[in-house]
């Protein structure tokens, strides 16, 4: 089957049909995204944390979260699949932008790269990128790269002022090219006044209803560790299931249960023999 298309991305909003997003890191994580059929995969930055262990987004660097593309590339046949592209890789310039941007597509075959935020600068490199032949998704509301400046991770869209920039920003990314647009940590009433709005399609990750919905691979599954946010559902105990699966192997080791003989290769007595006879003074 073909890859999924832009148009039929706008398609499926147009009609209705909600659009599945999901996070990959690897190579199994991508062929798993791939079996149950989501139309997109997201190489987040989010793999700073639950891959490479980090406390936040901003730790991983291009050549980390290329090697990280790569693999989910390799994985897919029919997902679109768009890279995140690492924080202070854009800030600088336009023609920054550019280079990191080329740089997924050429060494990790991303369908497109998706950029935070909406102020000026950021719609000057979004606008930049696609006018260099490069789809980009955009992603307002809570956004992590630069949390610290909105006061730590939280929702946004909640006042005046927040509800007021999100509109200006939803319609800046769209003015500015992006085809598609993430929404995080947002009332799901903001939400709808952006989906009257706007004519590209809205991923939300706990923003309410949307064109679509995301969530990171390894919060679904059950395999983060520690607090979640107020979004995430889990739909697996993957993690339990992975700590019991592996304390089982460790106790069958130290009790000589494994392994057993069935999982080992058989020799001819002849082979025996010769192995003996080559041992020094034998």
């Amino acid at each position: 089957m073909a890859r999924i298309t832009i148009p039929q991305l706008r398609d499926r909003r147009t009609a209705g049909e909600p659009i599945v997003m999901v996070t990959a890191y690897d190579y199994p994580g991508a062929r798993a995204a791939e079996r149950a059929g989501v139309d997109m995969v997201l190489v987040g930055d989010s793999g700073a944390q639950v891959v490479l262990g980090h406390d936040s987004t901003v730790a991983i660097t291009t050549d980390e979260l290329l090697v990280l593309a790569q693999a989910v590339r390799r994985g897919t046949e029919t997902a679109f699949v768009v890279c995140d592209v690492a924080f202070g890789t854009t800030e600088t310039s336009d023609a920054q932008a550019v280079d990191t941007a080329v740089r997924f597509v050429k060494e990790a075959g991303a369908d497109a790269v998706k950029l935070e935020g909406g102020g000026e600068a950021r719609l000057s490199r979004i606008r930049a990128i696609v006018a260099a032949g490069i789809p980009v998704v955009g992603h307002i509301g809570l956004t992590p790269q630069t949390a610290t400046a909105l006061g730590g991770l939280r929702a946004q869209g909640r006042t005046v002022e927040s509800a007021t920039r999100l509109v200006t920003e939803a319609l800046g990314v769209q003015a500015a090219g992006a085809f598609c647009l993430v929404i995080e940590a947002v009332p799901s009433e903001i939400t709808e006044v952006l989906r009257d709005v706007l004519d590209i399609p809205i991923i939300g990750i706990g923003a309410g209803p949307a064109d679509g919905q995301v969530l990171v691979l390894h919060d679904l599954l059950g395999i983060t560790e520690g607090h979640t946010a107020k979004f995430v559902k889990s739909y697996g105990t993957i993690g339990a299931d992975m700590t019991a699966a592996i304390a089982a192997y460790a106790a069958e080791v130290r009790t000589a249960a494994f392994p057993a003989p069935e999982h080992g290769y058989a020799a001819t007595p002849e082979a025996v023999a010769a192995a003996r006879a080559a041992l020094p003074n034998a």
